[in-house]
């Protein structure tokens, strides 16, 4: 469980995720796409919704929903893609989380945020930053903490839906033309 707590107020974006409101760090938030067409790709785990086009660039969708073992996301005219920045050793990985529907950023003081219970949440303790307080209500808010949702590995798995494939071997040249020479090993 992440028990570190902001020294100063800090703002998340709140979204819905299956009927419960949970927020991210506004600074890993880069933008929110309305639902479009996502292209499912085979073979790829239950929580990679697919990927789609980004001004060029391909960029997995992760359905948030499954990744946190709730039931898959029903797709609505609220459903948006909330594009995220995850950190992958020291570098940046773009990632898309699907949402059933976007909340509001909000400012929240270091009081407000409390350290996330032992128990009684639906997610794991480890993808917490802690639970937001809003406002004088008594509701709350839990805060993901993004870069751990998604391990290593899992953030490989679905970078990889965009990364060229790469040869096993370096591709050998062929001495007498100079030309690159790669083969694809059947799968």
């Amino acid at each position: 469980m992440n028990t570190q707590t902001p020294s100063a107020a800090s703002q998340y974006l709140s979204f819905i995720l299956s009927g419960e409101e949970y927020a991210l760090g506004i600074l890993q938030v880069k933008e929110i796409i309305e639902y479009d067409t996502v292209t499912r790709v085979p073979g790829t785990p239950s929580w990679v919704r697919g990927v789609f086009n980004l001004r060029g660039s391909v960029v997995p969708v992760v359905d948030l929903a499954v990744k946190l073992g709730m039931a898959p996301s029903v797709l609505s005219r609220w459903s948006c893609i909330v594009v995220v920045e995850v950190k992958l050793g020291q570098e940046r990985i773009v990632l898309g989380l699907l949402s059933d529907a976007i909340g509001q950023v909000m400012e929240l003081e270091p009081g407000a945020v409390m350290p996330p219970p032992s128990f009684g949440t639906p997610i794991h303790g480890d993808y917490l930053l802690g639970m937001g307080r809003v406002g004088t209500s008594k509701k709350f808010v839990l805060l993901l903490d993004i870069d751990h949702v998604l391990s290593t590995q899992e953030v490989l798995a679905a970078s990889a839906l965009k990364a060229p494939v790469e040869a096993a071997e370096p591709p050998a040249v062929a001495p007498e033309t100079g030309v690159t020479v790669s083969s694809i090993a059947p799968t």
